[in-house]
């Protein structure tokens, strides 16, 4: 055969292969039932009000038009890396007043991600999070040990806490604090509220990510007397001193240089290091449109713009603006406001997308049913049964690990393309090093090396 002739019978070769092999699915086309992230390296934070609907006493943990199933089916739809929930262990709806304690949430929370027997209500768990989608699963669980009695704040985590500001107690989490008044910073002191508010301080990947997250989450005080918005108010303002002067420094290097915080959780000795930003959010029981609303103050600090702001380096946070996916004129996530939100330092998370998840919002004609959803008795209803509140979504480009972006780029042309495969199959069988197509650096250029161009093809 020909040098010509074995060019062109590799090329069909490639072509036979490539037609062949799967292809890696697409993500985040909605129109089309995928909700999933475009970027795997994206961090996908979600907050959601789940109005009671996990909490031991629930008598209706079984796959039906049941809120325990709706708010499991839309978990595994949108799959978040992280999920900040809202009115957890609530049993005063299923006829028992008490809050649920820390380990009997734990427990439900552990049903709700994957079944089984019910220790509270007897029976089977049978509607959970992963019987729609097995890939998610948040085996880091931070329950708040503060509530109302009635209800607590929750954050679940793909990745492990780890304590990040060399905390004296060596803590990773905190779910309440209580700052001094701070005249300056228009302060009366106190706390962050009735409930609390949490910060959850997670690992990522050294790997993929040069950095970590700190993630906050809370439920400020319903209700809309002045009494009412006083009392979010003065939270707000505590929250965003907390992760200004705490976390930030107060643009010093010193955490908490006007010594003004006490928490018995956190007491950190060090600030953030410069890629790890603050995310949080949480039910804000308030519309930013709705005068000086806990979003502005938190995000803000005592005005808008430097120097006071509360990300890293002095500026505004930002505060999410998210809409429907599938109708973006569909702001609301509860009646015609927008109570729930998520903030983020903007000056090192930028957000990719942000967008809110409402079932009976518009679909267009023509719109897949998402996989998750199918089977659930009428799919337009899910999120209205789930809860009176919608999720908060936002996908979050973090600096990320310098990497080898195609590892499979045999010729150094920085693509992996038809040239490379064609070095491989010209190889094949024979031992060689990467100049001779093995990528995997086994000594022999194999099938191995064929999957790991077929893999990365396209890669540039």
């Amino acid at each position: 055969m020909t040098a010509m002739n074995r060019r062109i019978a590799r090329t069909a070769c490639l072509a036979a292969l490539v037609s062949l092999s799967p292809l890696a699915a697409a993500a985040w086309d909605p129109f089309n039932g995928d909700w999933g992230k475009s970027d795997a390296t994206d961090l996908r934070v979600m907050t959601w009000n789940v109005q009671d609907g996990i909490a031991s006493q629930n008598p209706e943990k079984f796959d039906g038009i049941t809120s325990w199933a709706a708010l499991a089916r839309v978990v595994a739809m949108i799959k978040p890396d992280v999920l900040i929930l809202q009115e957890m262990g609530d049993n005063n709806p299923w006829n028992n007043g008490n809050v649920d304690s820390v380990s009997n949430l734990a427990t439900t929370i552990e049903l709700f991600q994957f079944g089984g027997p019910d220790p509270f209500r007897g029976g089977t768990v049978d509607a959970y999070v992963t019987k729609y989608d097995a890939s998610v699963q948040f085996p880091h669980v931070f329950i708040s040990g503060v509530s109302d009695n009635f209800n607590r704040n929750v954050v679940l985590s793909r990745y492990p806490f780890a304590d990040l500001n060399n905390d004296a107690f060596g803590a990773a989490t905190t779910d309440n604090f209580f700052v001094q008044a701070d005249p300056v910073w228009n302060n009366i002191g106190g706390t962050a509220g009735i409930r609390g508010y949490q910060f959850a301080e997670i690992d990522l990947p050294d790997d993929v990510y040069l950095g970590d997250v700190v993630v906050g989450n809370g439920h400020l005080k319903a209700g809309g007397s002045s009494n009412d918005r006083t009392q979010r108010e003065v939270a707000a303002k505590n929250i965003s001193y907390y992760l200004r002067f705490l976390y930030n420094g107060g643009g010093t290097v010193t955490p908490d240089p006007n010594n003004r915080i006490t928490s018995i959780d956190d007491a950190g000795t060090v600030v953030l290091d410069a890629n790890t930003p603050i995310v949080l959010g949480g039910d804000l029981n308030q519309d930013v449109f709705d005068g000086a609303a806990p979003a502005e103050w938190i995000a803000f600090g005592t005005q808008v713009g430097p120097p006071d702001g509360t990300d890293a380096d002095g500026t505004d946070m930002t505060i999410d603006t998210a809409t429907m996916a599938l109708n973006p004129s569909d702001r609301s996530t509860q009646g015609s406001s927008k109570l729930d939100y998520l903030i983020w330092q903007d000056s090192i998370a930028t957000a990719r997308r942000q967008f809110t998840f409402r079932s009976n919002s518009g679909w267009p004609a023509g719109a897949t049913i998402p996989d998750e959803l199918v089977g659930f008795p009428n799919f337009n209803f899910t999120s209205l049964v789930a809860s009176d509140h919608r999720p908060v979504v936002v996908d979050l480009i973090l600096p990320l690990a310098a990497v080898e972006n195609c590892p499979a780029d045999v010729t150094g042309d920085d693509a992996v393309n038809a040239d490379d495969l064609l070095v491989v199959l010209g190889n094949f069988g024979s031992p060689g090093g990467p100049a001779e197509g093995d990528i995997n650096g086994d000594g022999l250029v194999n099938a191995d090396d064929l999957l790991a161009i077929l893999g990365e093809f396209g890669c540039s």
